[in-house]
């Protein structure tokens, strides 16, 4: 069985697009990547981006997020209302009340900072995220 990993993201689905991106180019086909928008416009960029399948809208990401091994995305995923409100409240429990370990990356557009975490290009991140962090979940999962 391939490992499901879901990536969480919204507005333009830029990040998401990006995680996708470089998930695939590093794993293959060998996990099953979900695309999860809090818009439909944010989920069909990062099937574009090589997504196996996604869904976009908070009821899909409530029932995907507790099937998945591995959820990664922004941490704002898990702040009710962040992204100008795009992610619910019922979407942030879903993600965070979820069994899947979580992967998240430090980037904000909300007026928060979370102290000691050394700030990083995206690309940096996602490469970190991919290569050392992704690879030792999947192991153990």
């Amino acid at each position: 069985m391939r490992k499901r990993v879901c990536v969480i993201d919204g507005q333009g689905g830029g990040i998401g697009s990006t995680l996708i991106k470089y998930l695939r180019a590093a794993h293959g086909e060998t996990i099953e990547l979900i695309a999860l928008g809090t818009n439909a416009i944010a989920a069909s960029q990062m099937l574009r981006a090589g997504a196996n399948r996604c869904a976009s809208g908070e009821n899909a990401i409530c029932q995907t997020a507790g099937r998945a091994h591995c959820i990664v995305g922004p941490v704002t995923i898990t702040w009710a209302n962040a992204m100008l409100g795009e992610v619910t409240p019922r979407m942030a429990e879903a993600v965070t009340t979820s069994r899947a370990v979580k992967l998240l990356l430090p980037l904000f557009q909300e007026n928060a900072e979370i102290i000691g975490v050394a700030a990083e290009p995206l690309p940096h991140l996602v490469q970190i995220l991919v290569e050392k962090r992704l690879k030792e979940v999947l192991d153990h999962v």
